[in-house]
């Protein structure tokens, strides 16, 4: 595995930020900037990451491309369209977005039709189009597994990577977003050996962290940084480096560069076997 952090460190420049990111001792990135701040900006970050040692991992989109509103919905599908684009310009691993909706007010919010046919067929012709327009070579899209929204499980994703019929299209698994059960929680091993099973082959990056139980009533679990929780990482990191030695698991949703930087020392020395340096 790749370990690499969601934040993009304080930094003067592209060769200070990716120098901090190699001074951790870690070995994938996610992008810092968009499509916005121009080729000769990005080529920069990217030609820094590559003298580095530091492996693209992943281009977010975190736009609603199925936004309720069509013109919107046009300005997030295009912006993805560029944000693709560039990705496969610098040679990223993945550009990822989640699936989006166009059921409520929070665009990454959980509704009842979020797994409607109606739902599915929309995010199918949408990964569709943004990919034969962008057409990478190098790079992949994405959508992130979540709690949610499709897709929720690894059969949802193996059908819909089957029903988008891309080979640009590859699974983002973040096995947190996905624990949503009993079941899931106290058997995290089961289920984490279940998605490195059924999409063998067909993960481009992870998400790294950790999950616990509340004591409230009723069920209800919480995202925490990891060690925190109750995820077998070791389990996780050994499935995600027999996928891919180069695998990116990237570390997110700490609130400040010094946890993020405390919580790669944690899991670098926890994780020692599967940190490959």
């Amino acid at each position: 595995m790749y370990l690499g952090i969601s934040s993009s460190l304080r930094h003067k420049n592209p060769e200070d930020w990716a120098l901090k990111h190699k001074e951790l001792g870690l070995k994938s990135v996610v992008f810092p900037v968009d499509y916005t701040a121009g080729e000769q900006t990005y080529m920069k970050y990217k030609d820094a990451a590559e003298k580095n040692g530091l492996l693209i991992a992943e281009v977010g989109i975190w736009r609603n491309t199925l936004a309720k509103d069509l013109n919107e919905r046009k300005k997030c599908i295009e912006y993805a369209i560029n944000q693709l684009k560039m990705a496969d310009k610098i040679e990223a691993v993945c550009c990822v977005n989640v699936v989006g909706t166009p059921y409520g007010p929070r665009w990454d919010g959980g509704y009842r039709q979020n797994f409607s046919e109606e739902l599915w067929k929309l995010a199918v012709s949408m990964i569709q189009q943004i990919i034969d327009t962008s057409n990478p070579q190098k790079t992949k899209f994405s959508i992130e597994t979540m709690p949610w929204m499709i897709p929720s499980n690894p059969d949802e994703y193996i059908r819909l990577i089957n029903d988008v019929d891309r080979p640009q299209f590859a699974a983002h698994l973040d096995v947190v977003n996905m624990i949503t059960s009993p079941e899931r929680y106290f058997f995290n091993d089961l289920f984490l050996k279940e998605c490195f099973d059924k999409l063998k082959g067909k993960i481009c990056s992870c998400h790294l962290k950790d999950i616990r139980l509340k004591e409230e009533y009723t069920f209800q679990l919480e995202e925490c940084p990891c060690g925190n929780g109750s995820l077998d990482l070791e389990l996780f990191a050994k499935l995600a480096t027999l996928e891919n030695e180069k695998m990116p698991m990237i570390i997110e949703h700490l609130s400040s560069d010094e946890e993020y930087i405390q919580s790669v020392k944690y899991v670098q020395k926890r994780l020692k076997n599967f940190c490959l340096n």
